[in-house]
């Protein structure tokens, strides 16, 4: 029969967000024996980013001790034990990657998931207030004894990256453009418009409705250059790419070039403009002159003919984003779509109000770039870069 761990885990924020540490517990059923301790300080977080953290320690401390192990995770933190049991909806983008994070160190069907009051929990918080202490005078926890030092280097060893990241006394220089983050590894979003197609100089409306054009021969060119520029950066973990051809054939060039498949995501397609595709806006407002002052005046107005709104496109393109972020947790990944995609998440990123659609310039094969942290939080890394084609 395969063995049976407990993990209390806790987080805490004195503030709210405000200064955080978590702290986790890997415990013997029988015994009662504490057989591993995990505890850190991760500088600005809200309760339930700490708490979460918590959970993943646990369960990466019980994962080194016995990967075949079942497990019984003890919290007093309701939002999170009925989260993970999936009785609770997780609504909140920043706690999304952490759940994912937590559900893939062991098969679901091996963790199950109960809430306590916190007097019962009192080791995982006394691990959890040590950390933020410790981060108070500067420092990170350190275990008291020799057990939990072994089990604490028995676990899993985080990459160069994220120690370099998270230690405050010596963080390297970033990357240009995207680099070291401040609050843990986020997931980082580049985000590369296509190159051109025979539309793009001409300045044609181009959406999901149209004609579905290739690369020019300028925009094979462009491909290739970015190509080269990331391949020279080395940070893409993974491609993925709009359905559409122009973006397909940007994303393999890449892709090519990185050794890296291209994974299609339809969410990353481009507005549909409806009876607008392939016109000019010189066009549209000479045949269409109401529906275009419409459009610039409310993001919730369609092109003519069954076109989609701003709207439309910011709610497709936040749940694409969330269900990026669940699965490219921590990672750096290439997205290659189109203008408005790449102009809403940027827009969301910020907090800016949807007429900044109309305020933002993208060059075809230009680079932008968009920082998700675990507290929620996003920072704009990088936009319309287009260096590399110089």
């Amino acid at each position: 029969m395969p063995r049976t761990l407990i993990v209390e885990a806790d987080g805490g924020s004195r503030g709210n967000p405000g200064p955080a540490g978590y702290g986790a517990v890997v415990l013997d059923p029988e015994t009662g024996e504490a057989l591993a301790e995990a505890a850190e300080f991760i500088g600005t977080a809200t309760n339930n980013v700490a708490e979460y953290k918590g959970l993943v320690a646990g369960l990466r401390a019980a994962h080194a001790l016995d990967p075949e192990a079942r497990i019984q995770v003890r919290m007093d933190s309701k939002l999170v034990v009925e989260q993970m049991s999936g009785r609770w909806q997780i609504k909140h983008p920043g706690m999304k990657p952490l759940a994912a994070e937590a559900r893939s160190v062991f098969p679901a069907d091996r963790v199950t998931y109960e809430w306590i009051p916190r007097a019962k929990n009192k080791h995982a918080d006394r691990l959890a207030n040590e950390a933020m202490d410790a981060g108070k005078i500067g420092k990170q926890w350190e275990p008291r004894d020799s057990r939990a030092a072994l089990a604490t280097a028995a676990a899993p060893a985080r990459s160069a990256a994220a120690e370099s990241a998270e230690a405050p006394e010596a963080v390297a220089a970033p990357p240009v453009g995207w680099g070291a983050p401040d609050l843990g590894v986020p997931a980082t979003f580049v985000l590369l418009r296509h190159g051109e197609t025979a539309l793009t100089p001409e300045k044609r409306f181009s959406g999901s409705g149209g004609t579905d054009p290739e690369l020019s021969a300028v925009g094979h060119r462009q491909a290739q250059a970015t190509a080269a520029a990331l391949a020279a950066r080395g940070t893409i973990q993974a491609v993925v790419s709009s359905p559409l051809r122009r973006c397909r054939e940007t994303a393999q060039a890449v892709a090519d070039r990185l050794g890296l498949d291209v994974r299609v995501e339809e969410g990353l397609r481009e507005t549909d403009f409806g009876a607008w595709e392939g016109l000019t806006f010189a066009e549209v407002r000479e045949r269409y002159p109401e529906d275009l002052d419409a459009w610039l005046h409310s993001s919730k107005a369609a092109p003519t003919g069954g076109g989609e709104s701003f709207a439309s496109v910011a709610r497709r393109t936040a749940v694409t984003r969330d269900k990026l972020l669940a699965r490219y947790a921590g990672r750096t990944v290439l997205l290659v779509t189109h203008v408005t995609p790449i102009k809403t998440l940027v827009r969301l990123a910020l907090g800016a109000p949807p007429e900044s659609l109309f305020r933002m310039e993208l060059s075809a094969a230009s680079l932008s770039a968009v920082a998700y942290y675990s507290d929620g939080n996003a920072s704009l890394r990088l936009l319309n870069d287009t260096s590399h084609l110089r």
